[in-house]
């Protein structure tokens, strides 16, 4: 085959190489507008599992790239005053330059054609070619040709940041954080030869315009950086790489996806790799991973399918398959590593003390975890578990071992829990007439029993025209709430749980059949009157709820009230109002179902305005010692709807309105919804609040092991967790998520003791057979 790689990068020589070692017929060429030495950026970052990657698919090459690799284990947070290190993390950096200049001496050698300095204009330059390789970039002029069968996502993101080097070798991999009069900047540090570093520097748009970075030119923005960062620097000069435009530039970065990765110009394939294919924030470290990663695959499936012309697109659409899993779970991780250095002056650096915020900063990308860390440096971690237990009340003694962050006590107003994990609210659609019975006895009672620090019941109704289905929990006579006692004290008998009650009006998702008989379905008959903040069914075959008017307003406020009446001489010792969902008062909040033009309709202030009459006057009528939640949809997933932003807004309205704590849920609100779900996909929501309102929160939705739960407390991204289908399968998950973990200080119900030795000793077996 004829294939031309335009694009002289990582991606395009490595590619050039494989293919002429794999199949010396092939003519190759790989086209360079720069200079041979001429290379943006200063070193880059390897893993191990790259390295290897690279030893079975040129070990020549891999050899000399290794020879010159430097290694160091640390990473270092230099923070308001403060050095913090760990260890464990396994870094190897080389000189970008010295990776290129390795990469086109081993092209050579095998026969590829290198030309320089020559500028691609068209792939039509290269008639003759069977495969063109666009490797030219994140500005690729070939992906811009035919942008519309390739349907590049281009999103420009609002930080601005310059790559430097220095002529100081960091024994580190160095996170310097300096506050300024006018915000944050942040450096990204590490070495790549014996005596030079890479040294990003990165700010908001916003301290950047302040600063009047904009108007300064190349050496004035250098002289800013290095007063800065002198302590850091410590005598040393910042360089930049002036023979490349982007060396000495305050950039923006810019996230790009590609809907399809290859085309047909009517004579050639075209195929993406590398940059113009994706990126992934240097947060990370892992552009050039990528690059490499996307020529090993594409010359790993010319040897599957055969290196024949007629194969091509068979080639082009397994390499496009196989590689888009793998670029998604990094740029998610680069996404969430790049999202953090966005925020982290207004949402972490004046919030955080410096254990959490490093613990945070660690964990920013969510690729690595709290027994992860152990892995790497457990000295450092039960350090910071000792601290963070510490801030919690804890005294622990020489030699006792620490527990983790979600079985530490946490106090709320006058509500002492035992540990950071409650049961979420869960409908069971069980009841007849709103009432508890064995049913509900049988399914709490036991999670009771299982460790969690706090017990909530399903959304509970205030009325009988406030439920989903005709399943529902209500609590809207005596009889009902009788039975909550009986609950309570059950809960109370049996361990240290508390019990919580959320408080609901399924608005316009009432009257239906319980899920299995057909999930959000009309009653077929037995349906009572719905209403809503406006006059919009659910589903389309949905019952057409009236919009409330000021009477059914006070008629609703004064249900809630009267549950919460009941609720508190029930014995219950927290309450939650349900605002989330797409339910009633949910239905006021969002834009997709608040259309009213009244006092209730429009602005934030307006569409919280009759949620907020609710909650006060709950909060009047609620023992002053017992704490208060409110869940939100903290995202509506659809166009139109609200974001996280909004959620922000209104947490901000209800902290001052006396809420205590703002469970984050999401979604639910509109039918034709899209969520991006995913492991702890509502848990940024909690971050955000918490950290940017200053309220406390409670993490829900995909929490499944205590290595999440643990994860999310100790960074600081919630005050509890909420674990609900996992309870769901197993009712004891707090005290077998600690046995998995090795934690054996925790306390079992009485009757049950005889079965805690055995599990931890069966778990224990099953983790030395496993070890390597």
């Amino acid at each position: 085959m004829r294939i031309v790689c335009i694009g002289g990068g990582p991606a395009g020589l490595y590619l050039g190489l494989l293919m002429k070692r794999r199949h010396p017929e092939h003519v190759i060429t790989v086209v360079e507008r720069n200079k041979p030495y001429d290379t943006f950026g200063w070193g880059v970052v390897f893993s191990d599992a790259m390295m290897l990657a690279m030893r079975v698919a040129d070990p020549e090459s891999a050899a000399e790239i290794e020879d010159a690799f430097n290694h160091w284990d640390d990473i270092e947070l230099v923070f308001k005053g403060t050095r913090q290190r760990t260890s464990g993390h396994g870094f190897i950096g080389i000189g970008r330059k010295h990776l290129l200049n390795i990469l086109q001496r081993r092209c050579e050698a095998l026969g590829v054609e290198l030309v320089f300095e020559r500028e691609v204009e068209s792939d039509l330059e290269f008639p003759d070619a069977d495969l063109i390789v666009a490797c030219d970039g994140v500005n690729s002029r070939i992906r811009a040709r035919y942008a519309e069968q390739f349907q590049p996502d281009m999103v420009i993101r609002p930080n601005r940041f310059i790559w430097l080097g220095t002529k100081k070798a960091f024994d580190a991999f160095t996170f310097d954080f300096q506050r300024t009069e006018h915000g944050w900047f942040q450096a990204h540090i590490y070495k790549f030869d014996a005596e030079t570093s890479t040294f990003i520097v990165e700010t908001t748009e916003e301290t950047y315009n302040a600063h009047g970075l904009g108007e300064l030119d190349q050496q004035g923005s250098i002289e800013f950086c290095e007063k800065i960062f002198a302590g850091t620097l410590d005598g040393a000069k910042l360089l930049t790489n002036a023979r490349h435009l982007r060396g000495s530039a305050w950039l923006n970065f810019s996230r790009l996806i590609c809907g399809k990765w290859s085309v047909f110009n009517g004579k050639s394939h075209v195929v993406l790799m590398g940059d113009a294919a994706h990126t992934a924030h240097f947060a990370i470290g892992s552009g050039t991973k990528l690059a490499l990663d996307d020529a090993i695959e594409l010359a790993n499936q010319f040897d599957r399918h055969g290196h024949g012309r007629e194969g091509i697109p068979t080639v082009l659409e397994a390499y496009e398959e196989v590689r888009r899993v793998d670029v998604a779970r990094i740029q998610n991780a680069a996404r969430n590593a790049m999202e953090w250095f966005e925020v982290v002056g207004r949402r972490y650096a004046d919030t955080l003390e410096p254990p959490q915020f490093f613990y945070s900063m660690l964990t920013r990308s969510q690729r690595i975890s709290h027994e992860n860390l152990r892995l790497r440096d457990r000295t450092w971690l039960e350090g910071f578990e000792r601290w963070f237990a510490a801030r919690a009340g804890i005294a622990l003694k020489d030699g006792e071992r620490v527990p983790p962050p979600m079985l530490t006590p946490h106090r709320v107003r006058g509500l002492s829990l035992a540990n950071r994990i409650m049961v979420s609210p869960m409908a069971m659609y069980s009841a007849q007439d709103g009432l508890i019975n064995d049913f509900h006895i049988a399914h709490l009672g036991a999670r009771a029993m299982g460790g969690a620090a706090l017990i909530f019941a399903e959304m509970t109704c205030v009325s009988p025209d406030a439920r989903i289905t005709p399943g529902c929990l209500g609590l809207w006579n005596d009889a009902q709430a009788e039975q909550w006692r009986r609950l309570v004290e059950l809960v109370h008998s049996v361990g240290h749980g508390k019990v919580g009650i959320q408080l609901g009006h399924a608005g316009r998702k009432g009257a239906t059949r319980v899920p299995w008989e057909g999930i959000d379905q009309p009653l077929a008959s037995g349906d009572w009157p719905l209403m809503s903040a406006s006059a919009l069914p659910y589903l389309p075959n949905s019952q057409l709820p009236r919009a409330m008017d000021r009477t059914d307003m006070d008629r609703v406020r004064d249900d809630f009230v009267a549950a919460t009446h009941r609720a508190a001489a029930a014995g219950v010792e927290w309450l939650e109002l349900h605002c989330a969902h797409g339910y009633l008062l949910s239905s006021f909040l969002s834009p997709l179902t608040n259309r009213r033009t009244d006092d209730y309709g429009g602005s934030h202030e307006n569409r919280a305005r009759f949620p907020l009459e609710v909650f006060k006057a709950m909060r009047a009528a609620w023992p002053s010692d017992r704490p208060m939640s409110v869940r939100l949809s903290c995202h509506d997933w659809t166009d139109g709807g609200n974001i996280p932003a909004d959620a922000a807004i209104f947490a901000a309205m209800f902290k001052e309105a006396g809420v205590d704590v703002i469970d984050c849920s999401s979604g639910q609100v509109w039918k034709e919804e899209r969520p991006i779900y995913g492991r702890l996909f509502q848990t940024p929501f909690a971050d955000l609040i918490r950290n940017e309102v200053g309220i406390e929160t409670i993490a829900v939705g995909a929490i499944s092991e205590a290595d999440h739960a643990n994860s999310i407390l100790a960074a600081g991204r919630a005050d509890l967790c909420a674990i609900a289908r996992p309870h769901l399968a197993d009712p004891a998950w707090t005290l077998h998520e600690a046995a998995r973990i090795g934690i054996t200080a925790v306390s079992w119900p009485k009757q049950y003791l005889s079965a805690k030795g055995q599990y931890e000793t069966n778990l224990a077996r099953a983790a030395a057979a496993a070890a390597p």
